[in-house]
């Protein structure tokens, strides 16, 4: 069995030694929208994170019995050209919820906290010259008592809540879909939620439904001193709104998903002056190295069912 991996780098140092059991292992770390025909030819499975798998690729590939998408979504694949031709799509799900919900309150913390100002002025020797033995010049408050809204109530965004519960925090949710009922959490409108919520997380996936969700109109409504995380998809929130509003209004975001990745050259965040106000950390959230590795072992998993 001839396996093509196209993207291995996105995997960082995760062993990858358990595909050369399944067969001949072809592994490159990145490939170009223009490689992917010749790499993959003869190949009966080919594993991708994010390479785009399209019909024309399938069309010259009669040897392709299985293609292994690296991720949860399968967006990067023309799923209905692979039914056509009974070519196998498998994907990982799961995989990286408690990484997620992990960076999550890294995020809420980094920004709620102030870690990079206090983190700088004990190193550059600030706080040695200070008269008192403290610095509160930037408040923080507490999640306990606060109003924790949440986007997207799947299983990423119960764990979430569980966690901010067990802090003393108010939850709710709106659900984007509108099929999502939970009795344990008070469900809102989502122009309810923003303007009640001290803290806004965003756990849904990108659809017609939550692009664009989050538009300038939208996040005017947020209270004075709200904090907005997403951890769901780039493209639910309106970067350039962010970009506008983060300097106009006291309200802090922390961004793990971007609608372009890597980030454009010239995005609005670079031209930003409260950059206190907003985090961006590059699509991290999925990668601890338990994830990856969960990732890797389901994938090979997957590749195994097809000599079932």
């Amino acid at each position: 069995m001839k396996i093509v991996l196209l993207d291995t780098l996105t995997f960082g140092a995760t062993d990858l030694s358990g595909f050369n059991a399944l067969g001949e292992v072809e592994a490159y770390a990145t490939t170009a929208p223009e490689e992917v025909l010749k790499r993959i030819t003869n190949a009966e499975v080919v594993v991708t994170n994010k390479v785009v798998i399209t019909e024309v690729h399938m069309q010259s590939t009669p040897s392709l019995k299985l293609i292994c998408v690296a991720a949860t979504g399968t967006n990067n694949v023309d799923l209905n050209a692979a039914k056509q031709r009974n070519i196998l799509v498998k994907n990982v799900a799961g995989y990286s919820t408690d990484s997620v919900i992990q960076h999550t309150f890294s995020m809420l913390f980094y920004l709620i906290g102030h870690s990079k100002y206090y983190d700088e002025v004990v190193k550059d020797g600030t706080y040695s010259r200070s008269p008192i033995f403290t610095d509160v010049s930037k408040p923080f408050f507490e999640v306990k008592g606060k109003k924790w809204g949440i986007i997207g109530l799947g299983e990423i965004g119960r764990g979430v809540a569980k966690i901010a519960s067990a802090f003393g925090a108010e939850l709710c949710y709106y659900s984007t879909s509108g099929a999502n009922k939970n009795a344990e959490y008070e469900s809102l409108t989502l122009e309810e939620l923003l303007k009640t919520c001290d803290i806004i997380s965003i756990h849904a996936p990108l659809n017609e439904k939550t692009q664009n969700l989050l538009d300038y109109e939208q996040l005017l409504l947020c209270k004075d001193g709200a904090l907005v995380l997403n951890l769901g998809r780039g493209g639910i929130i309106n970067e350039e709104a962010v970009a506008r509003i983060v300097d106009e209004k006291k309200i802090s975001f922390g961004l793990d998903v971007l609608t372009k990745e890597p980030m454009s050259i010239n995005h609005p965040f670079f031209y930003v002056k409260n950059k206190e106000n907003l985090y961006v950390t590059p699509h991290i959230a999925w990668t601890s190295v338990e994830a990856r590795e969960k990732l890797i072992a389901q994938t090979i998993e997957n590749i195994k069912s097809l000599k079932e």
